[in-house]
This record gives C-alpha cells, sequence and structure tokens, in this order.
C-alpha cells in the first residue's frame, strides 16, 4: 500500500493562524528608574489599574514579580487610604 502524502492543514484552523509578533516593549518601571512602588504616587499605580478598576496583570504591564507583588500591595494600601477606588464592578 502507498504512503499517503501529508495533508495539507485548512485555512480555517485557529492552530494555524501566524502568531503575531512580540513588541519588544521595556518594563516602564526599569525605563523610569522606580526603585519603590509607593501607595502615594497615584499617578504610577493609575497605569497599573484598568478603567474597572482591577489591577492589571503582569502579561499586559511587562513587570517582573517581584514589581508585581510591589503594585499589587501599593494599590491594595492606596484604595485603604482612599487614594484609588475599588472595583467599580457590582455584581
Amino acid at each position: 500500500m502507498p504512503a499517503k502524502p501529508p495533508r495539507k492543514p485548512s485555512r480555517t484552523s485557529p492552530h494555524n493562524s501566524p502568531r503575531k509578533s512580540v513588541k519588544a516593549r521595556p518594563n516602564p518601571l526599569d525605563r523610569d528608574d522606580v526603585l519603590y512602588v509607593d501607595y502615594k504616587d497615584t499617578a504610577l499605580l493609575r497605569t497599573f489599574v484598568s478603567d474597572r478598576g482591577k489591577i492589571r496583570s503582569r502579561r499586559v504591564t511587562r513587570v517582573s514579580a517581584q514589581q508585581q507583588r510591589q503594585i499589587a500591595r501599593a494599590v491594595k494600601n492606596a484604595r485603604e487610604m482612599a487614594l484609588l477606588p475599588y472595583s467599580s464592578v457590582a455584581r
């Protein structure tokens, strides 16, 4: 029995779509030489909070794990001090 030729993948398959090239976006904290994330710096913290009040993920913000923990702690402290709003999603 002759060997079958390899199947050509269909164009509609989601697994065959070309990947988007990831832009080399710099870490915003390293770019601005921020060594310590302070809860009183609301202008900086607002860049890491969505319009709904949720803390953005590391994948979106491009910060390191340690910096993400500092950001989360600072945002939570700023919310407690009423400098930033809590999440505005009410169910």
